[in-house]
């Protein structure tokens, strides 16, 4: 099959003539191309017409104008590509054409061609689409330079003219403007080494200051120099590198969006499984602090109950004592947090470690203080061995934690077995629940600052 396009090897780029790859490598310093049976891409929006040769472009188009529909006309515009370039000119060649008219004519050339006059804001529209200067002033002429659409229009329509990406020449008298001074030879000749030097010390001036990966073509002829088709020619002679592939670039930063967007979802996750660990603790502390003055008011009722039987009043009527509160039914989590059973298991023995020594307040508090050190080091280092192992008989373990009726029974829950005839309590590394250890915690705090925990 014969070959449709030309692959830059060194960025992937399909270009569909030889001119086109010849301006490439002017433009990139790129050098290896080859044949390739893979035609450039011709989406033409059904909407605007506006042809586009890529994805990346078509994307663009959509969030600049909203059209989305594209209409696929590669097959269509397909065609073998002419390996045989055309001779471009040189700037000697056309000084020299310049010179060798005027000197043939003793004057200056009657019929000068030179690039017709369009809306310079139209031009750098369309240069920012993607349209070379050559096309979009070709289009801009032709098409009367009244709108972008209308010019994009034509091109659609012109595409498959051979001379579609040459620069449109006029002859000088048909240009509907103010009259200009006319040159002289050496006036252009002037000009042109002036423009040649300008553009020197600008590549030399962006090279130094680092803005080669500036988006955007500040290669491309400026509008402001009264004769830009010499700088077009100039700028042939002596290329500075120039960054044309904008393709990459909205690709990263939508990388960089969908990152950033998956990272921020991510931490108001995390927020929100933190907010409902932290409602469900206060839930579960406030339901311990309305039982716990039930039970007062229980105990209450029955101490003021016994004084009149003691004293030989009659009970209280029934009717007039206000019925117990109904109990309150307990609702499960729907946070995997904690194990609901394990946990009512731990907060008993608390309890029952509290009501059995509650005459010393102060060594009960040491002793759930001594217990939150024993899970907060395992939890925090599962896999040091020294945390997961007490000796039983050691005398501050006895004095603190072992001595106290429900100590034991509570590192058992977590987890803790007793080894070597019970000599030491150890809890092996296969068996250590982060979730136990971490709801042990959450139950010891509880304990610690709660007043009313285990007053009955």
């Amino acid at each position: 099959m014969a070959g449709l396009s030309l692959r830059c090897g060194d960025c992937g780029a399909l270009l569909r003539t030889v001119e086109e790859a010849q301006e490439h490598a002017e433009l990139t310093s790129h050098s290896d191309f080859s044949e390739s049976t893979e035609a450039v891409l011709s989406l033409v929006c059904t909407t605007c017409r506006k042809p586009c040769r890529s994805k990346t472009e078509t994307d663009l188009h959509t969030k600049r104008t909203g059209h989305a529909d594209f209409a696929d006309k590669t097959l269509e515009a397909a065609k073998p590509i002419d390996l045989v370039a055309a001779e471009r000119p040189s700037i000697n060649s056309v000084e020299n054409a310049i010179v060798g008219s005027a000197a043939a004519s003793g004057s200056e050339p009657s019929e000068e061609m030179v690039i017709p006059e369009v809306d310079k804001k139209l031009l750098e529209e369309l240069e920012s689409m993607g349209f070379s200067t050559a096309r979009a002033t070709r289009a801009l002429h032709f098409s009367g330079n009244d709108s972008v659409e209308v010019a994009i229009n034509w091109v659609a329509d012109h595409e498959d003219d051979p001379d579609i990406d040459q620069m449109p020449l006029i002859p000088i008298s048909s240009k509907q403007e103010t009259s200009k001074p006319s040159l002289t030879t050496e006036d252009v000749m002037m000009k042109a080494q002036e423009l040649r030097n300008e553009l020197v010390k600008e590549g030399r001036r962006r090279e130094k200051d680092g803005k080669r990966k500036r988006e955007g073509s500040y290669g491309a002829p400026s509008s402001t120099y009264p004769y830009p088709f010499l700088l077009l020619i100039v700028q042939k002679v002596i290329p500075f590198p120039v960054p044309i592939n904008l393709g990459a670039s909205p690709r990263k930063y939508r990388e960089r969006i969908r990152v950033g967007k998956e990272l921020l979802a991510a931490k108001r996750m995390e927020e929100e499984n933190e907010r409902k660990r932290i409602i469900e603790l206060r839930k579960a502390e406030k339901e311990e602090e309305k039982r716990a003055r039930d039970k007062i008011r229980q105990r209450l009722e029955e101490d003021k109950a016994e004084r009149r039987r003691k004293l030989g009043l009659p009970p209280e009527d029934a009717g007039s004592t206000k019925p117990p509160p109904p109990p309150v039914e307990e609702k499960k989590s729907a946070l995997p947090i904690k194990p609901v059973t394990k946990v009512e298991r731990m907060r008993d023995c608390l309890r029952a470690l509290k009501q059995n020594h509650k005459e010393d307040d102060a060594k009960v508090k040491r002793a759930f203080q001594t217990l939150l050190t024993y899970v907060g080091n395992v939890a925090r280092n599962p896999d040091e061995e020294k945390f997961r192992k007490i000796r039983q008989n050691n005398p501050t373990f006895q004095d603190r934690v072992g001595s106290l009726h429900g100590g034991v029974e509570f590192l058992e829950l977590c987890g803790f077995e007793q080894v070597e005839g019970g000599e030491f309590l150890f809890l092996p590394r296969d068996k250590v629940d982060i979730v136990v250890l971490n709801s042990a915690g959450s139950e010891l705090n509880s304990a610690i600052t709660n007043p009313f925990f285990g007053v009955l």
